[in-house]
């Protein structure tokens, strides 16, 4: 048995750190890199994307709204499919030129933040990220929520994709992610989050707040870098895994 274990990183800007990339690429197989608009910049950008092929990491794009001060949570409404299109063009570009410094390679993309979210919900904007997706290149894997829009989406297009689930995120009924907002949403207890992880992988699927069973496909299980308990979370999930006899693998490897 194998899965992926992925991580948001690259989210610092400029003097300003975020997160403890050096530790979390020692635990992951693939990141989610910031490419500017949400957080990260040019140099965080390629400090990333070295120290993740020095560690045989892959990495993906990880676009979002252009709110910096948001860190990408906030919702952005009435842009265009066509403005959505460039949003994510424009980002994916940016992380396959700096990438290409870095001597690595681009393998997935994964919406960030509200973007995700949204696109989730409403079937045009998720439509619009799997078209751009497949204009830069059909071969890039897209990460998604299982049972969203954006899985539909990708399914449409044609993508080859990767349905993630989240280690340290509490789930709803219908399988979305619950608000932040919601008390209970985000975790930070190592040993909880480790076994709920395990859990997910050996049932395939995940339990919602209120207990329901919610039968997932899992091929990458995501721990939020600016998560304050991240590297805590990360050693627990990998070593229960592990213990389980289940290889911490990119996904990009095993999908057709």
């Amino acid at each position: 048995m194998h899965v992926d274990l992925n991580c948001d990183l690259g989210e610092s800007f400029g003097p300003w750190p975020m997160g403890a990339d050096e530790a979390m690429l020692e635990l992951v197989s693939s990141a989610n890199v910031a490419c500017g608009f949400h957080a990260g910049d040019q140099d965080t950008m390629l400090k990333t994307a070295r120290l993740a092929r020095a560690r045989n990491v892959a990495i993906g794009a990880h676009p979002g709204f252009d709110d910096l001060q948001g860190f990408g949570r906030r919702r952005v409404v009435g842009l265009s499919a066509s403005e959505i299109e460039t949003l994510i063009a424009y980002q994916i570009g940016a992380l396959q030129a700096v990438a290409a410094l870095a001597g690595h390679e681009v393998t997935h993309v994964k919406a960030h933040g509200a973007l995700s979210n949204m696109a989730c919900e409403e079937e045009a904007m998720a439509t619009a990220i799997a078209r751009a997706i497949k204009s830069v290149d059909p071969k890039l894997v897209f990460v998604v929520l299982p049972l969203s829009e954006l899985e539909k989406a990708g399914e449409k297009a044609g993508l080859p994709m990767a349905r993630e689930v989240f280690a340290d995120r509490s789930y709803m009924d219908d399988g979305m992610l619950a608000p932040r907002s919601m008390k209970g949403s985000v975790l930070h207890d190592a040993a909880m989050v480790a076994e709920r992880t395990w859990r997910m992988v050996a049932d395939k699927g995940v339990v919602s707040l209120s207990g329901r069973f919610i039968p997932m496909r899992v091929d990458t299980i995501c721990i939020h870098g600016d998560n304050a308990a991240a590297v805590a979370l990360g050693q627990a999930v990998r070593s229960r895994l592990e213990a389980e006899g289940v290889a911490i693998e990119p996904f990009h490897r095993h999908l057709a």
